[in-house]
């Protein structure tokens, strides 16, 4: 790939992009002087204290939603407005459903991270097999793949230098910062470029091109059907893997973070709605990019139009925004990885948790990025491979514990989550041929846990139709 991007900007597109990230690294400097020496260190570190407002709860939850920004253009370039169902939809309905059903109950238990919750509901083991899940499943592979498609496309790195580049810059401001406390300060500013930016290019794109009826005549019939020619069977999958949003690591960190659930709920509502706008913005203006180059690489697609028709000065701030998308998820995600291996794996507390960070964050960079390597770059496979062990495997288990507490012991929920996982990965191995080769493997986590659970509680549901039935 030839820095192909990087000939057409000018001297005001540099300086936008490199005052736009500066300002960031000096907010997060701001937020580190901000903390309190009298708070404990360690609270501080994991949820900030449970201090987040209004304002930064919001845009820590939007900000750190989004970074595989790639993945889903190229769905939306390949399949249109079936990108908008399958990453928009099915994830507001999640949503809703956190804010009305779970943000109460998760305050109760001043948990510090999801495996510490979990801990606190169902016991030891629960807790074990949770922070392996979780661990595994924010391991932002994904999103170190955008860093260097990314960096490979907008300054002609190697894919790999590109991954290397952007973990090294996360690391000096993430861990350096304060912990969470860099985190939310940097998404403060991460979360206004990222949404302006493909904002202006769906309006830019609106304004020269025209609307419906510019792109009914240039794109495939199915870019404007919900399941943009896909199976059924691949639609619900995705439906499914947007409830992982009721067992996601980061989500709970930030509802943690906050400063009172009455925050988390209004905060959720408030994201969804700035979701939807960025949904319409990134779905459309991949479209967009279809019509006017349908022979783009897919996965390159969308930041190429850009590049190509935004004017100077604009161009500048769409690439800032585009690696504010990808960078403002990758920090979270490799933030709560390495705190989940230092506290919730390996036990650690105090200073000696927080010094073992660094050297946490260098190994999960390296697992990070070996992965990458693996899944080739495709952000698509390593979200339905990854995503559906923690949603499949974790799901059942946690939605039953939180609606009803301590009936699920300890031991029911390993057997569940543990047989969920391997239950996955055998049906991932086998021949399928007729109607099996339809049936995803994530069905068969969650059938899995669901029955363990099941016959855990047999004598409960026997009580219950005894009672209540003739």
């Amino acid at each position: 790939m030839n820095s192909q991007i990087l000939f057409k900007l000018s001297f005001v597109d540099y300086s936008i992009f490199v005052v736009l990230f500066l300002i960031t690294f000096l907010f997060v400097l701001y937020g580190n002087r901000k903390k309190h020496k009298d708070r404990d260190s360690l609270l501080d570190y994991l949820v900030l204290g449970r201090q987040l407002t209004l304002p930064f709860f919001i845009t820590n939850l939007v900000a750190s939603w989004y970074g595989g920004i790639f993945g889903v253009t190229k769905i939306a370039f390949e399949s249109g407005i079936y990108n908008f169902l399958t990453q928009g939809l099915f994830w507001y309905v999640a949503y809703l459903i956190f804010a009305f059903f779970l943000v109460d109950k998760i305050s109760m238990y001043n948990a510090m991270t999801l495996p510490d919750l979990t801990k606190k509901l169902f016991g030891k083991k629960s807790s074990q097999i949770a922070s392996v899940l979780t661990f595994f499943n924010i391991l932002p592979v994904s999103y170190v793949i955008s860093l260097g498609l990314f960096f490979e496309m907008a300054f002609g790195l190697s894919f790999l230098h590109g991954m290397i580049l952007g973990i090294l810059a996360i690391y000096i401001y993430s861990l350096f910062g304060g912990g969470m406390r860099g985190i939310v300060f940097a998404d403060f500013i991460y979360a206004i470029v990222m949404c302006t930016a493909v904002a202006i290019l769906f309006f830019y794109s609106w304004y020269i091109w025209g609307g419906y009826t510019y792109l009914i005549d240039k794109v495939p019939a199915t870019h404007f059907t919900l399941t943009g020619g896909e199976s059924i069977s691949s639609v619900l999958v995705w439906g499914f893997i947007a409830l992982a949003t009721l067992v996601d690591p980061c989500f709970y960190q930030t509802c943690l973070c906050a400063k009172s659930p009455q925050i988390a709920k209004k905060g959720i509502f408030i994201s969804i709605v700035i979701w939807f706008c960025f949904d319409i913005c990134t779905t459309f203006g991949s479209i967009y990019a279809r019509a006017y180059m349908p022979t783009a690489n897919p996965k390159h697609a969308y930041l190429l139009y850009g590049m190509t028709i935004l004017p100077e000065g604009l161009k500048g701030l769409f690439l800032a925004g585009i690696l504010a998308t990808i960078v403002s998820t990758a920090d979270s995600f490799l933030l709560i990885t390495a705190n989940t291996l230092s506290y919730d794996i390996m036990g650690l507390r105090g200073k000696k948790m927080i010094w073992m960070n660094h050297f946490s964050f260098i190994f999960i960079a390296v697992v990070s990025i070996l992965l990458s390597l693996y899944f080739e770059g495709d952000i698509k496979m390593a979200w339905k491979t990854l995503g559906s062990y923690m949603a499949a495997s974790l799901l059942i288990p946690m939605l039953f514990g939180f609606k009803f507490p301590k009936l699920i012991s300890d031991n029911t929920f390993f057997i569940a989550s543990l047989l969920s996982i391997v239950g996955i990965t055998w049906w991932r191995y086998q021949d399928h041929h007729g109607f099996t080769q339809h049936i995803d493997a994530f069905y068969i986590g969650l059938l899995i846990s669901f029955l363990v659970i099941m016959v855990s509680l047999r004598s409960v549901l026997l009580g219950f139709i005894k009672k209540y039935l003739p």
